[in-house]
């Protein structure tokens, strides 16, 4: 590879120290380097990233390149994350070793991992994606809500609870872990729904496949109650949704592309990550 563009985090590379550094290094090795130009927000300025650029290099943890992913859009530019953070599930390279991947870059092409995404459909024919997962949760009082989850227009359950995610591999050790949600290893493709704060004993986790479509309905609530829930894609936009709204979720033509240098596999890294707990 010969060009590159560094997609930084201003909040972890205030004044660009790190950045700096790494494209020094890339353009003493002859190559070709450029920096992403970002809004006030720290989007990617659309239609400037460079036409010949390679690969992106991405310094931060897995929520800066989460966000990477959403701002290139229909961009195929394979990445590769830089962990500037702490976990860094998605991040494949730690900062000290930064030297070593771009020298291994620089001598040929890598293998690249393409992780599946979702893409949802709502209210007026608006349209997202998400490499993570999308987020349906209550909005307003604590109290729980009531969501129908049709799957290729069937019925499949009614969750009773303070909201649903639905998660791709690579989102499944994020908010769905933590609500208890099965892991799956980040390349294989299917859906994953798990109810958030469920009020049922008997309500596990769903793995569907990826070919699926799914439905999410917002239920009245007690005495003829509109609900309000709030739609989140990877965190990032949100939109309210209220009683009778729906949002269709199925798996994107887009993929997202993902540099792999590592040699250690997913079971060996989420272990090291997750140090035992």
């Amino acid at each position: 590879m010969d060009c590159f563009y560094i997609i930084p985090n201003k909040l972890k590379d205030k004044d660009y120290t790190i950045t700096n550094e790494i494209r020094d290094y890339i353009e003493s090795k002859g190559k070709v380097c450029y920096v992403s130009e970002k809004d006030r927000e720290g989007h990617i300025i659309p239609g400037t990233v460079p036409e010949d650029a390679q690969c992106g290099l991405v310094l931060g943890g897995d929520g800066t390149l989460i966000r990477a992913v959403r701002d290139l859009g229909d961009i195929s530019l394979p990445l590769l994350g830089i962990n500037l953070g702490t976990l860094g599930y998605l991040t494949d390279v730690e900062l000290k070793d930064y030297k070593e991947a771009l020298d291994r870059l620089f001598d040929g092409e890598p293998e690249v991992e393409e992780r599946m995404m979702l893409e949802g459909h709502f209210r007026d024919g608006k349209t997202d994606i998400a490499i993570n997962d999308v987020v349906l949760a209550r909005e307003g009082k604590v109290r729980i809500v009531s969501f129908h989850i049709y799957v290729n227009g069937t019925l499949l359950n009614t969750y009773h609870a303070d909201g649903v995610i639905l998660s791709t591999p690579t989102g499944s050790t994020g908010y769905n872990l933590s609500a208890g949600g099965p892991v799956v290893e980040p390349t294989a493709q299917m859906i994953v729904i798990t109810p958030i704060c469920s009020h049922a004993l008997n309500t596990s986790s769903v793995v569907l496949s990826a070919d699926d479509t799914i439905e999410v309905e917002i239920c009245e609530g007690r005495y003829g109650r509109q609900e309000q829930v709030s739609l989140c894609f990877d965190g990032a936009e949100q939109t309210t949704l209220v009683t009778g709204e729906r949002v269709v979720i199925k798996k994107s033509q887009k993929a997202a592309r993902l540099v792999k240098l590592s040699s250690e596999s997913f079971m060996k890294t989420m272990r090291k990550k997750m140090k035992g707990n």
